[in-house]
């Protein structure tokens, strides 16, 4: 783990602050840099003291303080952006709020530093990366490393998600502690997804804030959602029961919507696709992993203990990311950076491209685009359709999960441990998806960034694996709806047809996120909670008639109209990838028109 990572982890900051500082100290506390001394620098004269010399950062053509004497001064506002080596070219510079737009807002944009994080200002005060090969970079980090912490991330969502389903394997025992009806019993799973659709409306920005960063809120939050699982076993009502597990979903979203937004901090577009896929995995794997666990502590301790196993994730996610889960933005770096910088040199006129980016911005500015503008969005053409249709997944998926007892238990003779087994078929089925996906991006994604210099030529390329995965989504439904029905039929054939929900799902979201990064990457943050809040609010509404519907349309029938209701969305990739370039043209909110 690289020390200047660690610094910045819950428990390095913690170490620093309880020591004064004295402790895990940066190397520009030791070697303070010239240009930052109060009155020290001039715009020209700058010496960043990071090893080199400043005659070497000149002969460095990359350089980002370098500057030759014969050079037009620019003023405050002007921006020199550095070329990076492998001469992967940015995205046109937009308007960037200190403020929180939502998570991932700089997710498409070639570098999580794109604007004044990687560039210079003719400004002795302006406080940015060193070099090119800054360490506190995350973009700078190893692969390995960047690896761990995706992992990490990965960890962390998994741990939350799983919180949904886990609960549904002890239904039959709310009811009964409680004397509650199923659907009554259901609204524990319901709530639990509202809260983590509405969380991000909070959270996302809040992680965009330079003074705040990512670290802490995940931190926050996650002891937050641990601490409430207390109060939920050990409830002695159903409206307390309903109402933690709503807290426990609101406090356990950040990593849901904000996932995106760190691996974007660390990975460059053409390797991006990679770690979103890999945070991808550890979201489909906490719904299906969830029965499986449940169902067997349920069997074994009582509706209590699934969430129980859940304290224990959670609670070991939590003091692994303490220890280990560095701060990846780089707003926030550079504002420590500048907090720093302030205290050893004395001067306070020191500052960021965030400060100053966010200096012209009211209070009610602040509030208008954290919370309104998701739907200010709601209605773009591209947005509808493709939100929508990754809502009726997501809610497909829970209400899909209500049939599985059904199969399993009533008609193949499974004990709730043994019907939890069966979802492990949607689980092979994402991990091989996401072993075909990410082939598929070495051998056909990544020479088409190279052969444009580091860019997607034109967005609807990413959509092109999308068709075969929308039929997939049916073929699981139909398959899983008429196989299961039937004793006769080994309990395998509905199993094997799981997976193609695995496989649909997976791809469907990998392809329809990356388009959506490609056309709005200026708007991601918002994009990205509008799309949570979307998917929360159909994943919570479906379940509830999910009784009425297998009750009265039996398993096979129940299934086809689900299945039908894919079906609809097919044609879905298949017109954007041909007439996707007009829809963009025509859209207020696409930054990518051409």
């Amino acid at each position: 783990m690289p020390y200047n990572a660690f610094q910045t982890t819950a428990l390095g900051t913690i170490i620093r602050s309880v020591s004064g500082n004295r402790l895990l100290k940066y190397h520009d506390e030791i070697d303070i840099p010239e240009r930052y001394r109060k009155g020290g620098a001039t715009g020209n004269n700058v010496s960043t003291k990071t090893g080199q010399s400043l005659q070497e950062k000149h002969s460095r053509p990359n350089a980002p303080y370098a500057q030759s004497s014969d050079e037009p001064r620019r003023d405050s506002q002007a921006t020199i952006v550095d070329e990076q080596a492998d001469q992967t070219p940015k995205a046109p510079k937009e308007k960037t709020v200190d403020s929180p737009s939502g998570s991932g807002s700089d997710d498409r944009m070639a570098n999580n530093d794109l604007q004044a994080e990687e560039g210079t200002k003719d400004d002795p005060n302006l406080v940015t990366w060193y070099g090119d090969d800054d360490p506190e970079n995350p973009q700078n980090w190893s692969t390995s490393y960047k690896s761990f912490v995706a992992i990490q991330m990965s960890f962390l969502t998994f741990a939350v998600y799983i919180g949904s389903s886990i609960y549904s394997s002890g239904i039959e025992g709310v009811m009964a502690q409680f004397t509650v009806s199923q659907t009554t019993a259901l609204v524990g799973l319901t709530v639990f997804v509202i809260g983590y659709g509405i969380g991000p409306m909070l959270w996302s920005p809040v992680t965009e804030l330079s003074n705040v960063g990512r670290m802490p809120v995940y931190v926050g939050t996650l002891f937050i959602f641990v601490a409430l699982q207390f109060p939920t076993i050990y409830a002695n009502n159903i409206h307390t029961l309903l109402a933690m597990r709503f807290l426990a979903g609101f406090f356990g979203s950040p990593a849901l919507a904000v996932g995106g937004a760190t691996m974007g901090d660390m990975f460059k577009p053409k390797h991006l696709a990679y770690a979103i896929g890999v945070w991808g995995c550890g979201a489909v794997c906490g719904p299906v992993i969830g029965p499986l666990l449940g169902g067997f502590t349920y069997q074994a301790k009582g509706w209590t203990w699934p969430l129980w196993v859940l304290v224990w994730l959670s609670g070991a996610c939590l003091v692994m990311i303490i220890i280990f889960f560095p701060e990846t933005s780089s707003k926030n770096i550079l504002h420590r950076r500048m907090v720093r910088l302030r205290k050893v040199t004395g001067n306070n006129e020191l500052k960021t491209q965030a400060m100053i980016d966010s200096s012209h911005l009211s209070g009610g500015q602040i509030i208008s685009e954290t919370l309104f503008r998701p739907f200010v969005l709601f209605f773009d053409p591209i947005l509808l359709v493709y939100n929508t249709y990754l809502a009726l997944i997501y809610g497909l998926l829970y209400i899909w999960f209500e049939s599985f007892p059904l199969v399993y238990m009533q008609v193949h003779g499974f004990n709730p441990g043994e019907s939890g087994t069966a979802f492990m078929g949607i689980f092979v089925g994402a991990w091989a998806a996401c072993a075909v996906f990410c082939w598929y991006i070495h051998k056909y994604l990544e020479p088409i960034f190279d052969a444009n210099d580091g860019m997607i030529p034109c967005p609807e390329i990413r959509l092109y694996p999308a068709p075969i995965a929308a039929v997939c989504i049916p073929i699981a439904m139909f398959g899983f709806g008429w196989s299961g029905q039937y004793e006769s039929v080994h309990w395998i054939v509905p199993t094997i047809f799981t997976a193609f929900f695995g496989i649909g799902a997976f791809v469907l979201f990998q392809c329809i996120f990356a388009y959506f990064g490609d056309v709005f990457y200026t708007e991601m943050g918002s994009v990205l909670t509008l799309n949570d809040l979307f998917r929360a609010s159909w994943g919570a509404a479906f379940p509830l008639f999910a009784n009425a519907l297998f009750k009265h349309l039996g398993i096979g029938g129940g299934n086809s109209l689900l299945g039908g209701l894919a079906c609809l969305f097919i044609p879905a990739p298949f017109l954007f990838i041909k007439y996707g370039h007009k829809i963009r043209e025509k859209s207020r909110f696409a930054a990518n028109k051409s």
